[in-house]
């Protein structure tokens, strides 16, 4: 199980996850910069951070690298889901009150979620199989 992200690695790799797709050093900092000031060689050593932790892999371009993310926010998301899940001693009442946290939105995204997993449903058994028959 991947440990949480710390603040600032959270901040990188939620650019190099929204723009999906190999990123520099440079393009990381220049939006950073929008929000905070900061300096090259920490976002350097962040990413580098990121890298040794398998978070992203890296490419070298010139004497630069691009980073590009190893799995997807959604995935880092239900790692430290199920690890909070896994380490209650009463799963069942873990999961009713994290359900008691969820907005409407979230619980009808949950339902879909759910059916998407379940597939087919025996309400439609035709959907089961190709054309129908057996």
């Amino acid at each position: 199980m991947p440990r949480p992200l710390g603040e600032l690695e959270d901040a990188v790799m939620t650019r190099v996850w929204k723009w999906n797709r190999p990123v520099t050093v440079r393009e990381v900092l220049e939006d950073l910069q929008q929000e905070r000031s900061i300096a090259y060689t920490t976002v350097m050593t962040v990413l580098d951070n990121l890298h040794q932790k398998g978070w992203v892999r890296r490419e070298a371009e010139g004497r630069a690298y691009r980073y590009e993310a190893v799995s997807t926010r959604a995935a880092y998301a239900a790692a430290l889901m199920n690890d909070a899940w896994s380490q209650s001693d009463n799963p069942a009442a873990a999961l009713v009150a994290f359900f008691g946290m969820m907005s409407e939105e979230q619980r009808l995204a949950l339902q879909d979620a759910v059916r998407m997993v379940q597939g087919p449903t025996a309400e439609n058994p035709d959907s089961a199989s190709p054309g129908g028959g057996r």
